[in-house]
């Protein structure tokens, strides 16, 4: 093919040697102090790169004009300028649908973990306070029978929806842009608009794509709204959620608690008001952190780029 693409992301060897197979690589290892540095040497050439969780805002754009493609490895979009990207002729594709069901079992864990205190308590046996038969003051909730309410009616959203009724006899409402009929019929789910939705759910479950319509669409106000026993779960992005309301709404009892896998700034901070409640439960952005998912979405990023870089329509363009 004679194409020279940029990896900045490490892959497994049999997909290296694919790659290897029919285009130049060059690998940059971000991880390292001088790994920017390295990128921008590495994409004057580039035809092709491939890749996440890196802004690749103008000034690295610039350097590289005969891009053509950028294979993310993520099926999030928020960290390209789709507009730019477009005047500039580069093709963005991700890696959808194979994450989705991998996500939503995340999406179910946090749901459990944080309706029976399940990461409190083990830490709680873990240091030695299981001396009796619990009382009220360790008790949890139920989730099988309660009202799911999912924002976001994607894939995701209906995987989480599956989980709910088949699996928890759970009722599923939703809030979404369009009607989604085929979801309503398989899973009795009933479409409301946000403010309803948050009044009426057991558990909230955020599963939207972020946007300007959608940054900050759970803040103070919306969290009135929630039951005070209501749970929030967040598997989307973190500045869909104003944190500080959150945390603020936790503190006073507004709400029983919140499970977070997205957070505003990732890393989260030590200090991170939100760490220091029993009532969260905060994993480091594990939605597709398995071995399985996250080989299949590499996969699924160098199709996608070999196809464009052949001239094809790649199965998963994002901006065509």
């Amino acid at each position: 093919m004679n194409k020279r693409i940029v990896l900045y992301k490490r892959l497994s060897p049999d997909l290296l040697a694919r790659l290897e197979q029919h285009v130049e690589v060059t690998f940059v290892d971000l991880a390292q102090p001088d790994g920017l540095a390295r990128l921008r040497e590495a994409l004057p050439g580039a035809h092709g790169l491939l890749g996440a969780s890196l802004r690749l805002d103008a000034s690295l754009l610039d350097l590289a004009p005969d891009l053509e493609v950028i294979a993310s490895v993520s099926v999030g979009v928020d960290n390209y300028d789709i507009a730019d990207l477009d005047r500039r002729g580069v093709m963005l594709t991700n890696t959808p649908d194979v994450l989705t069901e991998t996500t939503a079992d995340t999406g179910f864990a946090l749901i459990l973990a944080t309706a029976r205190r399940v990461v409190e308590l083990a830490n709680w046996v873990r240091e030695g306070h299981w001396q009796a038969s619990l009382g009220p003051a360790h008790f949890g909730c139920d989730v099988h029978g309660k009202t799911l309410g999912i924002v976001g009616m994607g894939r995701i959203g209906e995987a989480l929806a599956r989980r709910a009724a088949a699996g928890f006899g759970m009722r599923v409402v939703y809030h979404s842009q369009r009607p989604k009929p085929e979801v309503q019929a398989r899973y009795n789910a009933h479409r409301r608009d946000l403010d309803a939705l948050l009044a009426e759910a057991d558990f909230v479950c955020l599963t939207v794509p972020l946007s300007a319509s959608t940054e900050g669409l759970i803040g103070a106000r919306e969290l009135a709204l929630m039951k005070p026993e209501a749970i929030l779960v967040n598997i989307s992005r973190g500045r869909v959620v104003d944190e500080a309301a959150l945390a603020e709404a936790l503190q006073a009892g507004r709400l029983r608690g919140a499970g977070l896998d997205v957070f505003v700034h990732e890393p989260l901070a030590a200090d991170s008001p939100l760490l220091k409640l029993d009532k969260v439960v905060a994993t480091p952005h594990i939605g597709s952190a398995t071995e399985e998912t996250r080989q299949a979405m590499a996969r699924c990023a160098v199709d996608n780029l070999l196809s464009a870089l052949r001239g094809e329509r790649p199965a998963n363009l994002v901006n065509g």
